[in-house]
């Protein structure tokens, strides 16, 4: 396929059985599971390449599998494994270490740098058979009975077109700006009040794989193995944010080793200092008349656990095996839709709610408080089921 020709807006069909708003990875795997099972399906993506985005994200060893399946991943995405978790709360002894030998596995997961991946999914799309919409923009959606009703746009240098075309089901894994035109669908914003100050950090030693969450008295630090380097994430309000982009490179890196205390041996240097504003985004519903919502448009979650790629993956994969067994004239059907919201609620009722506690549990600093966090890490780390049960969560979700 000629995926230049899928650009142009006057190639593009009047009908499909399945559109998909948005090329990320969570699209993408979505977009070519259908596709490779014989499902008349059609990609839409406002991008044409992905832009600069210093962020890292965490994989799972699951959503690793998922994606090279799907034909979405390759040796060349500098993914760098993660053997060990340590999790631990600042001014106290309890720790917890998930290891990837409790489940068997050669790692838990891996980190990679969100660009990479994202750009890798789109590559992979244009390389592909899967039909593909690239710098169109969905601007209007209107929800019917037997079919949704999609206006899109094309703009060029030399000016834009308009497109419109039918579908059975509308599929929404990014663009969380059309919610609003969905009647049937309510999104409910929670500010966390918070920024996160992201930075590239150099270690003294090796990092051996081992990633770090450090629970400190101003906010949880995440350290995350990036290459040689580690990627900080470190979740801080507004004002210590920007404190914190301001100063020098040796005293940031002050502040990071002595929250971190002797659970890591010291940074060389620092780079890539930037922030953004932290928010928790959910549905009333992920289903609506002709449309669901999955990855980013369905839910935003804090990155303290590094679940929220994890959990959209989750999402596709669900909707795929639901619409493999679904007949051609029941796409976007309410029984089918019900039938997937059914299937996700558990996981992903269960991760948002535990990301969203992490935050406020370790948040209060009086001292019963701390005693307790330190006992629940130690209960964790000391008793082996319940060790593994956690690391067997975070790896596969709650099934």
């Amino acid at each position: 396929m000629d995926w230049t020709l899928a650009m142009l807006i006057e190639h593009l069909p009047q009908h499909v059985d399945i559109l998909i708003v948005g090329g990320g990875p969570v699209g993408a795997l979505l977009a070519q599971t259908l596709s490779a099972s014989g499902h008349d399906v059609l990609l839409v993506e406002a991008r044409t390449e992905v832009g600069k985005d210093p962020r890292a994200l965490a994989l799972s060893h699951a959503s690793q599998i998922k994606l090279q399946q799907a034909g979405l991943w390759h040796d060349t995405l500098l993914a760098t494994p993660i053997n060990k978790v340590h999790v631990s709360q600042a001014g106290t002894l309890g720790r917890t270490v998930l290891d990837a030998a409790d489940l068997d596995l050669a790692e838990l997961g891996c980190t990679v740098p969100y660009q990479t991946l994202a750009q890798s999914a789109l590559d992979a799309l244009k390389a592909g058979s899967t039909p593909l919409a690239l710098g169109v923009k969905v601007t209007a959606i209107k929800q019917m009975a037997a079919f949704a009703y999609v206006k899109m746009e094309n703009g060029t240098e030399t000016g834009s077109s308009e497109h419109q075309l039918t579908c059975r089901l509308l599929i929404l894994a990014e663009g969380g700006q059309l919610i609003s035109q969905l009647p049937d669908i309510r999104q409910q914003v929670k500010s966390y009040e918070q920024h996160a100050v992201l930075a590239k950090l150099t270690p003294k030693h090796p990092h051996l794989g081992i990633a770090f969450e450090r629970f400190a008295d101003d906010g949880p630090l995440a350290l995350l193995p990036n290459g040689m380097q580690y990627t900080l994430v470190w979740t801080q309000t507004p004002e210590q944010a920007a404190a914190r982009l301001a100063l020098n490179d040796e005293d940031f890196i002050a502040e990071i080793e002595q929250r971190f205390a002797d659970r890591v041996t010291g940074f060389t240097a620092v780079a890539e200092r930037a922030s953004w504003p932290l928010s928790l985004k959910t549905l009333n519903s992920v289903v609506g008349q002709r449309v669901v919502l999955i990855g980013n448009a369905a839910q935003t979650l804090h990155p303290v656990a590094g679940q929220g790629l994890n959990l959209g993956l989750r999402d596709a994969e669900t909707l795929a095996q639901v619409l493999a067994v679904t007949p051609k004239n029941q796409l976007g059907e309410a029984a089918s839709l019900q039938r997937y919201r059914q299937l996700r609620a558990r996981d992903a009722g269960l991760v948002t709610v535990f990301t969203d506690s992490l935050i406020h549990l370790f948040e209060a600093q009086s001292l019963p408080l701390k005693h307790a966090r330190s006992m629940g890490l130690m209960a964790i780390d000391q008793l082996e089921w319940l060790r593994k049960g956690f690391a067997q969560r975070m790896v596969y979700g709650a099934r």
